[in-house]
């Protein structure tokens, strides 16, 4: 169906890639997309040629055709793109992290409670990785009996020369708990099928990056819920030597078993990505993802169309947003970052 027309303001973040394809796949349309950065716009522009880009954003905010509005732009911006965009009747998909400050977060809130617009963060580390979408059919099934911990590891490159100003500026990208540790704040309330947890520990550090001091490139949390706990780490310490941007992991123990997910290599393993191994009374065996069907877009798009919450629900959307926020500001208590 092609019923659905969007368009993106701000491309700061390569995940509106991945967010475009999103929607593209399941059948919308891309028409518009606007963009300050000449070099990024251009590398944009070739990739979707059949979306125009324009000068001002009011062009997509006012116009009546446009349904939904993307946005991968610089972190610290993204909840005032999301915030107008609803204001004009549009529902919104972001990249994560969504805002960057609890006050945004309040603001967003409040703006989709007044609009009734749809407001939702693309969380690739679930939604896009096809063995992440797998072990949610496979915990439905029973494989695993009822959840009751999880072990988030979320390593990425960090590529000093290839990332712009604003990745290392704390106050742009929001703290690395808010950003990359937005994913696994995420996943940890789907895993333990819960709309809110609490941050027991939380702690952020510069360990290797002295040169650049608004960077945190390490942080890590323990999350509870009545039924669950969870441990979440992220870092920018990938070795050069991995063929790709991160090892990321997930280990899901159940009653009866467990999963561990091996998103985007196997080390020294089988090749490719999303590799999910399965342990229960049956035995251990390896799953291959690969075929595996990622329903979020389709999903989305019949919420947009029917004003439902079948690709998410909004309280667990903006419950992960207020977990990577409160772990943020409980780790940085203390700290040079410390507001």
């Amino acid at each position: 169906m092609t019923d659905i027309k969007f368009a993106a303001i701000g491309i700061n973040h390569a995940h509106i890639y991945g967010q475009v394809d999103c929607l593209l796949d399941a059948g919308a349309q891309f028409t518009a997309f606007h963009a300050i950065e000449d070099d990024l716009a251009a590398a944009f522009g070739a990739k979707y040629p059949q979306a125009r880009r324009v000068t001002d954003p009011r062009a997509i905010l006012e116009d009546p055709a446009i349904s939904v509005v993307l946005t991968s732009a610089i972190p610290a911006d993204r909840a005032a793109i999301s915030i107008a965009a609803m204001q004009h009747g549009k529902d919104v998909l972001t990249d994560k992290p969504g805002m960057t400050t609890f006050a945004q977060l309040d603001e967003i809130k409040r703006v989709q409670k007044e609009t009734g617009r749809i407001y939702s963060v693309l969380y690739s580390e679930h939604f896009e990785v096809r063995a992440t979408v797998e072990a949610g059919n496979l915990i439905r099934q029973g494989a695993i009996g009822k959840v009751i911990n999880t072990v988030g590891l979320g390593p990425h490159a960090i590529r000093n020369n290839q990332r712009p100003d604003w990745f290392f500026d704390r106050q742009r990208y929001g703290g690395i708990l808010c950003d990359i540790g937005s994913h696994q704040f995420e996943q940890f309330l789907f895993f333990s099928d819960a709309m809110d947890a609490e941050v027991v520990s939380a702690t952020v550090a510069n360990r290797n990056n002295p040169a650049r001091p608004g960077l945190q490139d390490v942080g890590d949390v323990h999350l509870r819920t009545a039924n669950t706990s969870g441990y979440i780490r992220v870092d920018w310490f990938t070795p050069d030597g991995l063929p790709t941007w991160g090892d990321g992991r997930l280990t899901i123990l159940g009653t009866e078993g467990y999963i561990e997910l091996r998103k985007y290599i196997d080390i020294a393993g089988r090749p490719g990505e999303n590799h999910l191994f399965l342990v229960n009374k049956q035995g251990p065996r390896h799953i291959d993802c690969s075929q595996v069907e990622r329903p979020f877009g389709r999903q989305f798009l019949d919420d947009v169309r029917n004003r439902t919450e079948t690709s998410m629900p909004q309280e667990r959307c903006f419950n992960a947003m207020k977990l990577a926020l409160t772990a943020q500001q409980l780790a940085e208590r203390g700290t040079e970052w410390a507001q």
